[in-house]
């Protein structure tokens, strides 16, 4: 919206057209988000005290989690609210790209709030039933990965990219409505699972999310897109909005989240954040950079899908307990330990999906 009134405005002064600088606008917009949170965060956390939203905690999970029973969640509220807030603000509202990752990431929230909403409020501790969450998922996805497809204007839109080589792009037709779907539902439940420790899941989402910013940025300009081999695709650029906002809003939000926490995101955060990681992932054409980036994400889904499968097949559990967290934290890691080591992975995931960018 800001973007617009700079715009009128350079007609008396020509000072103005900075604001046209996507750069400054995905400043501007991390630092809204940040700002956001850091001012609405002691309220919302109050708030959610005093209406006594707080966190339930597995009896047969790790005993130090005992502690945090009743902290204040749904704090993803929040986070959702500085990201759209910081986007809106800040970003070109024409883009079609950017109202893509605003739908996908609200309505994504959205299904999390119901979830948390029932748990938390209603006190009915299966939340939202697994088939519903996952058919309201589907709808979403679909109708995103579908809209995509519809709207493609060039080839490599709906190709995939291989990483480190420079002229792999694989045609993908209609199996693309197939991949964006997974991508987005599978991303989005990963980024959940992780959600189990302090700080845990926010710093590797602002990560990633940071990193697919600089791709998007490169995706969106001519120049650079062809100097790197980057597939160009026009308007993907001003998702570094979007971006810039989600690092802002990851870290005001770390500020409360991190350890020991004063307010958890709950699904309404997790799955939202997710479902944002995954859509841009789409737009920006990197999909298998995200899987190497998000690896940590990765690995707390398969550890639980292992541990299910093993479980039913032979009886016997792979893990101590699963998502791989908690693992580690049974085999008596204190969990900053976990956390931090969680985020150094993160580091040199996030730099070999960087790393991508050259070596082809």
């Amino acid at each position: 919206m800001l973007l617009y009134l700079a715009e009128y405005l350079q007609q008396f002064h020509s000072g103005f057209s900075v604001f046209q600088y996507l750069t400054l606008r995905a400043i501007l917009g991390a630092l809204s988000a940040l700002f956001i949170c850091l001012i609405l965060g002691p309220v919302m956390i109050r708030r959610l005290s005093i209406h006594q939203i707080g966190q339930q905690v597995r009896d047969d999970g790790p005993e130090t989690h005992l502690e945090k029973a009743g902290t204040p969640t749904m704090g993803g509220v929040l986070i959702l609210a500085a990201i759209l807030i910081g986007t809106l603000l800040w970003a070109d509202l024409s883009n079609r790209y950017v109202w893509v990752v605003l739908i996908v990431t609200a309505l994504f929230g959205v299904i999390g709030w119901v979830d948390d909403y029932k748990k938390l409020v209603r006190k009915q501790s299966e939340g939202l039933k697994a088939r519903h969450k996952y058919f309201w998922q589907s709808v979403v996805a679909l109708g995103a990965a579908i809209f995509l497809y519809m709207t493609a204007s060039t080839p490599i839109e709906t190709q995939l990219i291989v990483p480190f080589f420079k002229n792999v792009a694989i045609p993908l037709g209609m199996f693309y409505v197939v991949l964006t779907y997974f991508v987005i539902v599978g991303t989005s439940n990963a980024v959940n699972l992780t959600d189990g420790l302090d700080g845990l899941a926010i710093l590797p989402t602002v990560m990633v999310g940071g990193a697919l910013g600089l791709f998007a940025y490169i995706a969106g300009h001519v120049y650079f897109s062809g100097y790197l081999s980057v597939p160009y695709v026009a308007g993907v650029g001003e998702i570094v909005v979007f971006c810039g906002a989600l690092v802002g809003a990851g870290l005001g939000f770390l500020w409360f989240n991190t350890y020991p926490a004063q307010v958890f995101m709950g699904d309404v955060g997790a799955l939202a954040l997710g479902a944002a990681l995954g859509v841009i992932a789409v737009l920006v054409r990197q999909e298998l950079v995200l899987f190497i980036m998000g690896g940590v994400f990765v690995m707390e889904a398969v550890s639980v899908i292992l541990q299910v499968g093993s479980y039913k097949l032979t009886g016997r559990r792979i893990f101590r307990m699963a998502p791989l967290h908690h693992h580690f934290e049974l085999k008596g890691w204190p969990e900053p330990r976990v956390i931090v080591r969680f985020w150094i992975i993160t580091v040199v995931l996030v730099l070999i999906g960087l790393a991508t960018l050259k070596l082809r």
